[in-house]
């Protein structure tokens, strides 16, 4: 059973957030990717569609999430499922930092507003 470390994990940032790496092909994933989300507060991260499930999980603080245009305000212990062609933002309108677990299975892409297509190497 592979096991990764705190210290082996892979930190990613973009669009004002962290995104540390843990399950990945790379660690030996063969199916999912499985990752700590950190929101910084004021973080308006900008809307995007995915073509995956993706499983957020709010681990502290509080987050605005707008899922197909319906904003939800979810808190710790919130889980909010995301269905491939759903287009989701984040926002964190709190003084906290705010942390989340996200699983979803590899190879995950979004596509922001403008078109821009983006596979995050940490669901890749």
């Amino acid at each position: 059973m592979p096991v990764i470390r705190s210290s082996e994990a892979v930190v990613h940032e973009i669009h004002g957030a962290r995104f540390v790496s843990y399950a990945t092909p790379r660690t030996g994933s063969k199916e999912l990717c499985a990752w700590r989300g950190e929101i910084p507060a004021g973080t308006k991260a900008p809307a995007h569609t995915v073509d995956r499930e993706e499983i957020f999980h709010v681990l502290s603080g509080e987050l605005l999430m707008t899922l197909d245009g319906r904003t939800h305000r979810v808190g710790a212990g919130d889980t909010v499922i995301i269905n491939p062609g759903a287009t989701l933002a984040v926002e964190n309108p709190t003084s906290e930092v705010a942390t989340s677990w996200v699983t979803t299975s590899i190879g995950l892409t979004a596509e922001l507003a403008d078109g821009t297509r983006i596979t995050p190497p940490w669901a890749g």
